[in-house]
């Protein structure tokens, strides 16, 4: 049977909307809200899950209480991603109610470090390299970011006194040269030799710390010392971000010097038959080492940042204000920085172009003099006053090298603005074939702008008597600087700008080939140098104090017959460049077996006509072995790695770019027919063999987890040997024109072992404990001082110049001993008549010891083990973070304890309470011997913040975050000095040295808030 239908043209259009009408209802009840919650393993609920539907725009995120909401229908799949946690996908069913548990993943081993000229994940590194996350540096008004560092990188030796105004001391895996300080080498946001004072703390990203050669080798001549690398915060995509975080401290001196009173010293007077003269007893009780101090200083800081993107562009921006009094009455800093990050993509997201800038500006304000003005407040007599009692300041100058603190302060200036200008334009093209082509074009320019000015006051001072009280180093004493003042008083003015342009472009190629994953570097850098671009000058005679610095023209200098202008140093202004190809290599085999080469060929203008160009190669290996077949089954370790690296890496710093020149000074003028004519002589002669420094470093390491992440940590074991320092040489005039020349010779070894563990040993709904520890033994030693212009074993140096004293030296380079190895007396008590005495060579004793004969080796400046141990506790809203630093096994010079001991002139000087026991006939007992040297050792609770997050409390606000904080609570040492930091920078760690500025104890209160 046929059944033939016939629909007319209208008939067949209603059914048509009839059937669009149906699978639009069916549709809409079938696409229906699917809700649920999100918990970890523990049951607890995670905000901030994002929930996608897979192949699709949809997005939500679950809210505080972990729940989230969104349209899908029977067959979707739901990807939920957070951070910290393995993404899980889920398929809709009918239900429409879902617990999703989320398993933790380990983050250690997918986060992103950052490398020279590129970045890697955790679990593919086959070097040392530590990162440091915002959240874990340290707390508190910190103004530098080696402070911030302070104990929390295994190996990094970082010290600071209380100086707002002087950067903290940072020496990575023992001291690697003598030559100069030895600081890391800083990269910023990609930018070579960045000053790191352009960055705020609250503007930084992550710190990566490189610290064996594979991973430093890439920067050659600079990465001796170790590499930072400084990643500042980017926008991200999506809504506006705003944040603002400030905090307001106050401090106050932590401990002082156990000095006499007035009462104190009258009986000790007494006791030893001596008596005061009328001149300096005035009847007065003063601390002169308060009289120089704030009672409380105090600071404040704030930051605001904005930032944000679309789908093809971010950006960043911030604006950061700090002020810090020092506690010294007339230091200061103030510091704005200003930073600005735009990313903008092209071509399907296959151009990117970056534009970094920042403008840090600050302006220190000094104590006036500072070392002079710590070492007279100390010795001073409490029975003198400041003042007369016709408010003039009280002195008595027919006391030889003895003046008053205050007046020193208060008839001074002493500024430097100071502003780094550093600005970056990168451009990164992918190309086909899996290359990338980068081109960085970055500009650095720090402009210093000082001024000093000594009031007419110093005019009566005499110019005989006033010495400097310099730092401690080689070749370094104690000079007149009394015609620095002039006469109606003295301006000094200079500024000099430094400034850096660099090109640096390198082609990345990233290919996996089945199990086989290549990545490779290729680039070259350029590098334009300019230091000290600018003037000095320097002033006297001025009409009225009120000038300063600032008018050097209302000076009249031709008045003064014997004052001579200051222009300054002749080797001021320099110039040099620097190029530089370098290349690297990544091989991965299934995640397994990691082997990764780099190579970097320097050229400097610096060197030697013969060694303009050094090559630095590097080679790391790494077997990840829980990726094995037969690790398969066990459940004890999560990870283990095991890494082997060796490189090469150079040194450049503390010379200059004329070093290895023939080079002319002025040097003073002759008569030439009646007339005076300037005369010109060698300062240096040319050395045209002059080459970089060398480090080679091997280094074995072991990266694991266990417990199923809950402790996880590495191991690391280095050789580090340092070859041909630089070092300037004193040689015959007859030999060498000017009788000096830098060259290269002898050498230094560190071998060290580094510890570090991060541990959750609680990890409950309500209650975790994070708990992370680093530990680092180091053993330096000096294994060559040998140069074609020297062929001692032994350089004497660190020379005090204490009472009666001359040319008694406190450390000794020598071949066997580490830098820093204290050389000097050998204290043998008290003699039947009272008198110190000490021990001659032979082993008798002798109450006249002979300067540099009768020395002896006591002791070793540098800490054998460096600690740090933070640990993080929530409850709940609450934090509470506490952290503990400390170093082991290093001794301390107290020569500021030596210096203040001496008992034969307490009639005019203050003694400490220490040496109340000796006679004021022991004329010797201050003599710098093993008496003053300290056990250094120390534990510092060195920061406690306890905080209360506020989750979404109004509208637009996501958190407010109020917290107190702590610093410089406790600790426990044996060191008599103010307190055991002692600077271990340069080449003469650990000396308190009559310049020690006071450290502070610091209580703050500050608020976050996210908007």
């Amino acid at each position: 049977m046929n059944l033939n239908l016939q629909l007319n043209q209208g008939t067949r259009i209603r059914l048509l909307l009839l059937f669009l009408l149906f699978s639009l209802v069916t549709g809409a009840f079938a696409q229906t809200n699917v809700t649920g919650t999100v918990v970890d393993t523990k049951g607890v609920t995670i905000p901030g899950v994002t929930v996608t539907v897979k192949g699709t725009a949809k997005a939500a995120s679950t809210n505080i209480d972990g729940k989230f909401s969104i349209a899908a229908k029977a067959g979707d799949v739901l990807v939920f991603t957070g951070v910290g946690y393995t993404t899980k996908d889920v398929t809709v069913t009918s239900a429409k109610e879902y617990k999703i548990t989320m398993a933790e993943a380990n983050t250690a081993l997918g986060e992103v470090v950052v490398v020279g000229y590129g970045t890697t994940t955790r679990e593919t590194l086959s070097s040392a390299i530590t990162t440091i996350k915002p959240g874990d540096l340290n707390k508190g008004a910190i103004s530098d970011v080696g402070q911030a560092l302070q104990g929390k990188v295994a190996g990094l030796n970082i010290t600071a006194s209380g100086d707002p105004n002087k950067p903290a001391a940072v020496i990575m895996r023992g001291a690697s040269t003598v030559n100069s300080p030895g600081a890391p080498f800083y990269v910023i946001d990609g930018i070579p030799g960045a000053d790191i004072a352009a960055i705020a703390p609250a503007d930084i990203a992550s710190i990566d710390v490189l610290k064996d050669a594979a991973a430093t080798a890439i920067y050659g001549n600079r990465a001796a010392s170790g590499v930072i690398m400084v990643t500042t915060k980017r926008g991200k995509k999506g809504a506006s971000q705003v944040t603002y975080s400030g905090y307001f401290g106050a401090e106050k001196v932590s401990n002082t010097l156990d000095l006499m009173n007035a009462d104190q010293l009258r009986s000790f007077i007494s006791a030893n038959s001596a008596a005061f003269s009328p001149n300096d007893d005035k009847g007065a009780n003063t601390d002169w080492m308060k009289a120089i101090e704030r009672s409380t200083a105090y600071s404040h800081n704030h930051n605001i940042s904005l930032s944000g993107g679309t789908d093809h562009s971010t950006y960043s921006a911030s604006l950061n204000y700090f002020k810090k009094q020092g506690i010294l009455s007339e230091s200061s800093l103030e510091r704005v920085i200003g930073r600005l990050n735009l990313e903008q993509y092209a071509l399907n997201d296959n151009l990117k172009f970056s534009l970094n800038v920042s403008n840090s500006s600050s302006n220190s304000i000094n104590e006036p003099l500072q070392n002079i003005v710590l070492l007279q407040a100390a010795k001073h007599s409490p029975v003198s006053p400041v003042y007369n009692a016709d408010g003039s300041y009280f002195e008595n100058l027919n006391n030889t090298g003895y003046f008053n603190p205050l007046a020193i302060v208060g008839n001074s200036q002493d500024e430097t603005k100071y502003n780094v200008l550093l600005g970056s334009f990168n451009t990164q093209v992918k190309l086909p074939f899996n290359f990338t082509y980068n081109v960085n074009l970055s500009y650095q320019r720090t402009t210093s702008n000082h001024g000093e000015y000594y009031g007419s006051y110093f005019s009566k001072y005499p110019t005989s008597n006033f010495y400097n009280n310099p730092d401690p180093g080689i070749g370094i004493a104690h000079t007149l600087i009394g015609s620095l003042f002039g006469s109606n008083g003295s301006a000094l003015r200079y500024n000099l700008e430094n400034t850096t342009k660099t090109l640096e472009t390198f082609l990345a190629w990233n290919k996996k080939l089945g199990d086989h994953s290549f990545e490779a570097v290729l680039g070259y850098s350029y590098q334009d140098n300019t230091i000290g671009d600018g003037f000095q000058a320097s002033s006297t005679n001025f009409p009225t104090d009120y000038t300063g610095f600032s008018n050097l023209t209302l000076g009249n200098p031709y008045a003064i017959s014997s004052y001579r202008i200051n222009l300054g140093n002749d080797l001021t202004y320099s110039k040099y460049l620097m190029i530089s190809d370098f290349a690297r290599l990544n091989y991965n085999y299934k995640d397994k077996y990691l082997v990764q080469g780099s190579i970097r060929r320097d050229g400097s203008s610096i060197f030697g006509a013969n060694n303009h160009w050094g090559y630095f190669p590097s080679v790391g290996l790494a077997w990840r072995v829980t990726q094995e077949d037969f690790m398969k089954n066990q459940a004890l370790f999560s990870d283990l790695k095991v890494r082997a690296s060796y490189g090469e890496t150079g040194n450049s710093a503390g010379i200059g770019a004329y070093t290895g020149q023939l080079f002319y000074v002025a040097a003073g003028t002759y008569y030439n027919n009646g007339v005076q004519t300037a005369a010109y002589a060698p300062y240096q002669g040319s050395n045209p063999d002059l080459k970089w420094e060398k480090t080679a470093t091997k280094n074995i390491g072991v990266d694991f987890s266990v417990l199923n992440n809950k402790l996880s940590g590495s191991i690391d074991v280095y050789d580090k040997n340092t070859t041909g320092m630089l070092f300037r040489y004193s040689v015959s005039a007859a030999l060498v024109p000017g009788g000096s020349i830098v060259a290269n010779g002898g050498s230094i070894n560190n071998k060290g072992i580094e510890l570090t563990l991060s541990a959750s040993p609680v990890n409950g709904k309500n209650f975790n404990w994070s708990s992370n520890v680093s530990l680092a033994y180091n053993k330096n030693k000096i294994t060559s001082l040998r140069s074609p212009y020297a062929n001692g074993d032994s350089v004497r140096y660190s020379d005090p110049e204490g009472a009666g004293q001359t040319n008694a030296t406190l450390q000794l380079l020598k071949v066997g001993y580490p830098l820093g190895q204290f050389f000097t007396l050998k204290y043998a008590g008290k003699d039947a008549s009272g008198n110190s005495q000490f021990y001659k060579r032979d082993g008798s004793t002798t109450t006249a010891p002979g300067i540099g004969t009768d020395y002896f080796y006591l002791g070793n400046a540098q800490p054998s083990v460096i600690m740090g141990w933070n640990n993080t506790f929530r409850y709940k809203n609450f934090d509470l973070n506490v952290f503990l630093r400390g170093t082991f096994g290093n001794k301390i010079f107290n020569a500021t304890r030596a210096d203040l001991s001496n008992t034969a002139g307490a009639a005019t000087s203050n003694i400490l309470n220490s040496a109340a026991n000796d006679k004021i006939s022991d004329t010797r007992n201050s003599y710098y011997s093993d008496r003053y040297i300290e056990n250094g050792s120390y534990v510092r609770l060195d920061n406690a913040t306890l905080g209360y997050n506020f989750k979404n409390p109004f509208k637009n606000v996501s958190n407010i975050r109020i917290y107190t904080s702590g610093n410089n609570l406790a600790t426990i040492t044996g060191y008599k000095g103010i307190d055991p930091e002692i600077n271990q920078g340069g080449v003469a760690p650990g000396i308190d040295y009559n310049n020690f500025y006071p450290k502070t104890r610091t209580f703050l209160f500050g608020v976050n808030v996210s908007f």
